[in-house]
């Protein structure tokens, strides 16, 4: 499944051989404190679970798609390269995040981040925590920031007419040219 712009990004899923590579771009991204670790086996084994935006060969933006329940997704590890940055690559990683779930039954989206304006301008709300407990008692009890990252917590539902009234989801428009169907 790929996605081709007018700026020449492919987003496709990655592939475990590329966990090294993502490794390296979230852990770039980590030392801004934007993001939460991530082991090198960890996205290994979840390397199919991540979108990726390829441009010239080169992994330039990474996303994860994490179940949390039958109705709740996660996106989780949302990276883009700093030299790519303002070319909308993290929105085009999102929109594909968010018709992956929908495609997969989710009934919600949502996000934990220190950047809730980012968030904001693709339909997402700030919710309180407790609003997505799935993430609350599974991800954040365990972790060593708990009540103390000053994390959003971040929701969209996936609804076609939302997504459609908000033309959020839909391909991404670049230089002009709409981008190419998913199949």
């Amino acid at each position: 499944m790929k996605q081709s712009t007018g700026a020449r990004i492919t987003l496709r899923t990655a592939e475990p051989a590329e966990a090294k590579k993502l490794h390296a771009l979230i852990h770039a991204n980590l030392q801004e404190g934007h993001l939460l670790p991530r082991t090198l086996s960890e996205l290994t084994v979840r390397a199919n679970r991540f979108v990726v935006a390829v441009r010239a060969r080169r992994i330039i933006g990474c996303g994860e798609l994490a179940p949390l329940s039958a109705q709740v997704a996660e996106v989780r590890s949302l990276a883009v390269d700093g030299k790519a940055r303002g070319s909308r690559v993290g929105v085009m990683i999102v929109d594909e995040l968010r018709r992956r779930a929908r495609r997969d039954g989710f009934e919600k989206l949502c996000a934990f981040t220190h950047a809730p304006g980012y968030f904001i301008h693709m339909g997402f709300s700030i919710v309180p925590h407790l609003w997505l407990t799935e993430k609350v008692f599974t991800d954040c009890v365990k972790c060593p920031q708990f009540r103390t990252c000053g994390q959003y917590a971040m929701v969209v539902p996936l609804d076609l007419a939302f997504d459609a009234e908000r033309g959020y989801g839909m391909p991404a428009v670049s230089a002009g040219a709409a981008a190419a169907p998913l199949s």
